[in-house]
């Protein structure tokens, strides 16, 4: 019989072995069951997202587990996700940001996570001379960088003024014309009597060209802005400033005043970025002159309604109108700023593109200012990223009306301030009247023009028009290619064409005076062009050597042409009185050149074209991280030399620097101090000169229609104005928190370049190449940075002075034209009447001296005669002058404070100028017409008191002291102020509230909201020109503004 299987078809054996396998598979299955339950109770999936202090989300931050090779990298929306156990550490790490850790805690699975900037790292490479990038630990000079978020935080339509407070030793005035007028940059003190001391400004590298008007005369009120202001501050990625001469050395001549260098954002790789910002600020007068409104229309305490002072009778609450300029004529101004960015891109394809517009009203009637950017840069790579294209195009339309600086002539501050005290300001607002006979509005202002042209303020605002419009394009191209791994060859070209239209429409019954004697107005016009053409290319070699040595070499050129061209038409309008007898009549108010008196028309051509060429070499060698050494030189051929006999043809200008890592000396101090450098640098650079000095030509003089018949002596031996410069200083950051730079820096510019005014006769003037100004100062910032948690503090404290000083004018000098010796200690450069600016071997560049004085008895006490009077007198001898004191500061200071709690945001700084004197011709007037409360307080006393004890009559002292161009020793004033410069404070919608939709990030602002400590009637920081002479005066200057607003800035 067959035997049993037990299951049919399987043999016992072989179902024992199954049965056996499956005992050993529900075993094995249970214990890796259990295992992996385990490990899921162990592992947890933690995931979260990384972002800013700003609240916007970081791409590509490291997230490791800490002793593991585990971890992953944030995605386009900061996010990220990996596996980790309890216990395990979450190492966060990113460049330029501090790195964080965080444990890993069973239960929590989400890790948001805020990364601060860590400025050590973010300054470890900074933006140099020519765009060239290095390591901030071997330069052998003073660089300080600022981050573009810092310009646009709390926006000022020139941004250049953001700067102010930011940078030790760079002093920043803004111009008294308002929004986008020019500002004056002076970087360690004045070093030229003839030139510009303004710093350079360089964008990507390329110099910019600057403003070729800097408004008027000295004191005349048309206003003036400035190409860099042009700029839109969200396209900067960041600046570095500059402000030694032997960082700015490859510029050359262009740079001997230090300069800005620009670095514009590009567009990044991933995904779109699109921001949109808008910012809206409100402007009042911050700092204005005292005026009264107890006393009325007249003089002598007496009534007297035709007058147009300010001395009369007591004002009672029944009588007194309480005009107040600041509430009745200025206005609350207002800036509108709104601009779209978008960023996008590839690896090899990256776009930006930006559109601005800035809308301003002004704080006097009619004054305004527009402003539209449009920019497009594309960034492109080729042949295995060896190649790189980068091409921009840009365009700005700007537009601006009734930009006023200072002086009387068209300056409606001078009717409004000087408005007789008895008299209704309503009676003038309505600033014309229809005159049937004429059958055209004529300007009311009953009472007079002071003798000063002074006209209704409103009919100034309104009838006296000053516009310009400009049109500018700028295309730029940039191609590099690395030759080899550690060599690369840059070539880049910028053309930079501005077209200006400048017109002033005078209307019919305008002062005659202005309107050239015509009761039916005036017309000009000015039609200017300014392009500038650069090119230059840089080779590049950057490489190591082993691990002792490193050597970054660049050897390039550069052209910089440069051209101006300029028509002038005005003229006035015939009214068929005697003086355009024969004259057709024109049309009144009727602007147009066809309509101008044709005998009385002045007609102008002016223009220029200069042109440098350039060679230029730098080397940097380093040895074993820690020596550091520096070498430039530059050649400069200029246009300016180009004289048919002169003698050179180019200069030559170099540098040569060392710095030391001291900390590399001593391991053991590394862990408290990262860094301990040792610097020190010398450079010889040049100012650029007046052009024609080497080939003069004929000028053609206005007043007479005619060319001059003599000109100017030539000089062919031309030097440069050499500025020969030392700097040594030392860097230190501690603990990672804390950092100190101290500089301290010597120059002597020898070979001043100026006008002697020495008496020729065969030629109109000569100039001379002799004499000497020194500077010197230091120059400290001390910054900490420190977070705790969410709670996050930045601080810094920035100080510096220079002490400027003519070591000589001209010592024994050689006439070139008789070739006589000669010697002077004293130069005249004009003034504001008996206010002069003189140069003198032994003092500053801005020391001002005063022509007149009071008459004194043999005592020195003021003579006051028998009627109680008093009286002035000339000084005669320039020597004898009287010293008021210098309007150069003594130093300045600020203190910067950011503060950053999760997602709210503040910030503060307040900022001082200590020392100097400034001079106020308004307060002057004020007191003579009788408007000020000076002279309110003196007739509520009943005297002046003088000579600790003779009392004079307030009308007869300030008639003497005030009248004429004024006793200027009585109106000087201490400079020092301290204000609180700006105000932040912001809170940012975090995105995953909107749906990560975008960021939303909201700002209050405020800029000069409080002038804390100032003893001046105005402010003393204002400056109504970016000429070396004439600051620190104020003749009917424009108040300064204080801003209030807030920004919205949307992040897509």
């Amino acid at each position: 019989m067959p035997k049993s299987t037990g299951m049919a078809g399987t043999p016992p054996c072989r179902l024992r072995r199954y049965a056996s396998a499956m005992r050993i598979s529900v075993l094995l299955s249970a214990i890796f069951l259990w295992m992996a339950q385990a490990y899921a109770q162990e592992t947890l999936s933690v995931s979260g997202v990384v972002t800013d202090v700003a609240g916007e989300p970081l791409i590509g931050v490291t997230v490791a587990v800490k002793g593991t090779a585990t971890g992953a990298s944030t995605d386009l929306d900061g996010a990220f996700s990996l596996n980790a156990k309890p216990g395990d550490v979450l190492k966060f790490s990113y460049i330029g940001y501090k790195t964080i850790e965080e444990t890993v805690s069973a239960g929590r699975t989400a890790y948001n996570v805020v990364m601060y900037e860590d400025a050590e790292t973010l300054d470890e490479v900074v933006v140099t001379a020519l765009g060239i990038k290095r390591e901030q630990k071997s330069l052998s000079y003073n660089v300080q960088q600022i981050k573009g978020d810092a310009l646009t935080e709390n926006k000022d339509a020139n941004f250049i003024n953001g700067l102010a407070g930011k940078v030790a030793g760079v002093n920043i005035n803004a111009s008294s014309s308002g929004v986008g007028g020019i500002s004056k940059v002076v970087m360690r003190g004045t070093k030229s009597i003839m030139q510009s001391s303004n710093a350079l400004y360089v964008v990507d590298g390329m110099p910019m060209r600057s403003a070729n008007n800097g408004g008027s005369t000295e004191f005349g009120s048309q206003g003036a802005t400035e190409p860099i202001a042009d700029l839109n501050p969200e396209d900067i990625e960041s600046m570095s400033v500059l402000t030694g001469a032997a960082a700015a050395a490859l510029y050359g001549s262009e740079a001997a005043n230090g300069a800005i260098v620009i670095t514009t954002k590009k567009g990044q790789a991933g995904k779109t970025k699109v921001t949109y910002n808008s910012s809206l600020q409100w402007d009042r007068a911050l700092v204005m002159h005292k005026l009264q409104n107890r006393y009325g229309t007249g003089i002598n305490g007496e009534f007297v309604p035709t007058s147009n002072m300010s001395w009369g009778a007591p004002l009672s609450s029944y009588n007194s109108y309480n005009y107040q300029p600041g509430n009745d004529y200025f206005q609350t101004g207002f800036v509108s700023t709104q601009s779209v960015t978008i960023s996008t891109g590839n690896e090899k394809n990256q776009t930006y593109a930006s559109v601005a517009a800035v809308n301003s009203l002004g704080i006097t009637p009619n004054n305004r200012y527009d402003r539209y950017n449009f920019n497009i840069r594309n960034t492109s790579s080729f042949l295995n990223d060896r190649m790189t294209l980068d091409l921009n195009a840009g365009y700005v339309r700007q537009t601006d009306r009734n930009m006023v600086n200072q002086g009387v002539a068209g300056n409606p501050l001078v009717g409004a301030l000087l408005y007789p005290r008895g008299n209704s300001w309503d009676d003038v607002t309505s600033y014309e009247h229809y005159n049937a006979e004429r059958k055209l509005n004529t300007q009311y202002w009953p009472v007079g023009d002071y003798g000063m042209q002074v006209q209704n303020p409103y009919w100034v605002n309104y009838r006296n028009l000053r516009e310009n419009k400009k049109n500018r394009y700028t295309v730029g191209a940039s191609l590099s290619y690395k030759i080899l791994d550690c060599l690369t060859l840059t070539g880049r070209v910028r053309l930079d064409d501005s077209y200006n239209d400048y017109t002033q429409k005078y209307y019919a019954t305008t002062n005659d005076e202005i309107t050239g004697g015509s009761s039916r107005g005036a017309y000009g016009i000015t039609k200017s062009n300014e392009k500038q053409v650069f090119a230059d290319f840089l080779l590049s070699f950057n490489k190591a050597f082993g691990d002792d040595w490193s050597v970054q070499a660049n050897f390039g050129g550069s052209i910089s042409d440069m051209r101006y061209d300029d028509d002038a038409v005005s003229g006035p309008i015939a009214d068929g009185s005697e003086k355009f007898k024969d004259v057709p009549v024109g049309l009144a108010n009727f602007f147009a050149i066809q309509n101008l008196s044709t005998p009385h028309l002045t007609a102008m051509q002016t223009g220029w074209h200069e042109q440098t060429q350039s060679l230029y070499a730098s080397a940097d060698v380093g040895f074993k991280g820690t020596y550091y050494l520096t070498l430039t030189g530059r050649n400069d051929w200029p246009s300016q030399l180009a004289g048919p006999n002169s003698r050179k043809s180019s200069f030559f200008y170099p540098s040569v620097g060392l710095s030391v890592l001291m900390n590399n000396f001593f391991p053991g101090i590394n862990d408290i101090m990262q860094l301990w450098k040792i610097r020190a640098s010398f450079a010889s650079v040049g100012s650029a000169f007046n052009r024609y000095i080497a080939n003069p030509r004929y000028e053609w003089n206005p007043g007479t229609q005619s060319w001059s018949v003599l000109t100017q002596y030539p000089m062919y031996d031309l030097k440069p104005e050499r500025t020969n410069s030392v700097e040594v200083g030392m860097n230190f950051k501690l603990i990672n928190d804390i950092s100190f730079d101290a500089t301290f820096y010597l120059a002597n510019t020898a070979n001043q370049t100026f006008n002697p005014n020495l008496p020729v006769s065969q030629y109109s003037k000569i100039f001379i190449q002799t004499g000497s100004v020194r500077n010197w100062g230091m120059e400290f910032a001390l910054a900490y940075q420190h977070s705790w948690g969410d709670f996050f503090w930045r601080s810094g404290l920035t100080y510096s002075f220079n002490r400027n000083k003519v070591t000589e004018l001209a010592d024994n000098a050689v006439n070139p034209v008789t070739g006589e010796r000669f010697s002077m200690d004293v130069l005249d450069m004009g003034g504001l009447g008996s206010t002069r600016f003189l140069l003198k071997k032994g003092g500053t560049m801005g020391d001002i001296y005063s022509t007149i004085d009071l008459i004194r008895d043999s005592n020195g006490n003021i003579y006051v005669d028998p009627t109680q009077s008093v009286a002035t007198t000339a000084i005669q001898d320039k020597e004898d002058y009287i010293k008021l004191g210098s309007v150069l500061p003594a130093g300045n200071i600020a203190w910067n404070n950011s503060f950053a709690w999760k997602n709210f945001g503040l910030s503060f700084m307040i900022n001082a100028r200590l020392g100097g004197k400034v001079f106020s011709r308004t307060q002057a007037i004020l007191d003579y017409y009788g408007v000020s409360e000076n002279s309110a307080n003196a007739r509520d006393n009943g005297f002046v008191s003088i000579n600790n004890g003779d009392l004079v009559s307030p009308q007869m002292w300030y008639s003497i002291v005030a009248g004429g161009t004024a006793v200027p020793q009585y109106y000087i004033y201490d400079a020092t102020n301290v204000r609180l410069g700006e105000v932040t404070f912001s809170y940012t919608i975090p995105r995953r509230w909107l749906k990560n939709v975008c960021d939303i990030k909201v700002s209050f602002v405020g800029r000069n909201l409080w002038m804390i400590y100032n003893k001046a009637p105005f402010d003393p920081e204002s400056v109504a020109t970016t000429d070396n002479y004439y600051q620190g005066i104020d003749y009917f200057m424009m108040p300064s503004m204080r801003n209030l607003g807030f920004n919205l800035n949307f992040t897509f």
